[in-house]
């Protein structure tokens, strides 16, 4: 077993109907940009009724039909923010707790001591989070999910881990291992990921990559190194 080895995106997700909410963090080959990305996917109609939208550089997920909307707490949040030279993403309203955190002098990892997963049992979907932090040309990035310790919810297992960026790879995590009832929550160290110069390569591999009747939206930011220049591309299912 190779432990270095880069997978490909159509590897990790070849015949994979459903691994839930996924975020990618890494660097191009070129070394000239970083990159993030989150997607959502759904299975119930209120999950599948979303899209993102961007703000002002901050990312959200909102209904695309008002009316159809059935519980909100759960699917509709900020993804990314962005505070001082921190650029966080996550799949949940735990945005808003790092990025307070962040505000209070608190580090990523002690910010999100006061959150667990969520509570929908039975899955009890971790929440995985992702911080880059940005410095001197370069950056540094942290990851994050927080998941039951057992079948009944009765505890809360965090696990995080601090990348020095490589040329080329990337880190991926998801929230689900993939389909099931319960569905298997994420397990083990995420997933080592090639990444493309091109974001519009990137993109199209991803979305390409999501299962069909699952997916529902996706965004890709690049942020160039050197000049801070930033990169979107935000891709929804509905229209």
């Amino acid at each position: 077993m190779d432990i270095y080895r880069i997978n490909t995106i159509e590897e990790l997700l070849a015949d994979n109907t459903y691994p839930g909410r996924g975020i990618i963090i890494g660097k191009t080959p070129d070394a000239a940009k970083a990159m993030t990305a989150y997607f959502i996917m759904g299975r119930s109609d209120n999950s599948r009724n979303r899209i993102f939208t961007e703000k002002n550089g901050e990312v959200f997920t909102e209904p695309f039909d008002a009316s159809r909307v059935q519980d909100p707490s759960l699917i509709i949040y900020a993804a990314i923010r962005q505070f001082e030279n921190n650029l966080i993403v996550t799949n949940g309203n735990q945005t808003d707790t790092i990025y307070d955190g962040l505000k209070e002098g608190k580090c990523f990892t002690k910010a999100l001591e006061s959150r667990e997963f969520e509570p929908d049992g039975p899955n009890f979907t971790p929440r995985i989070s992702g911080m880059l932090t940005f410095g001197e040309g370069d950056f540094t990035y942290r990851m994050s999910i927080l998941k039951s310790a057992d079948a009944e919810g009765s505890a809360c297992n965090r696990f995080t881990w601090k990348y020095a960026p490589l040329n080329g790879l990337g880190h991926f995590l998801h929230t689900y291992v993939c389909d099931g009832n319960p569905i298997p929550t994420f397990q083990g160290e995420p997933e080592r990921i090639e990444v493309c110069d091109d974001i519009d390569e990137e993109t199209e591999r991803l979305w390409k990559a999501l299962n069909e009747q699952n997916k529902i939206s996706l965004y890709v930011r690049y942020i160039d190194l050197k000049t801070g220049a930033v990169e979107n591309r935000l891709v929804n299912k509905n229209q």
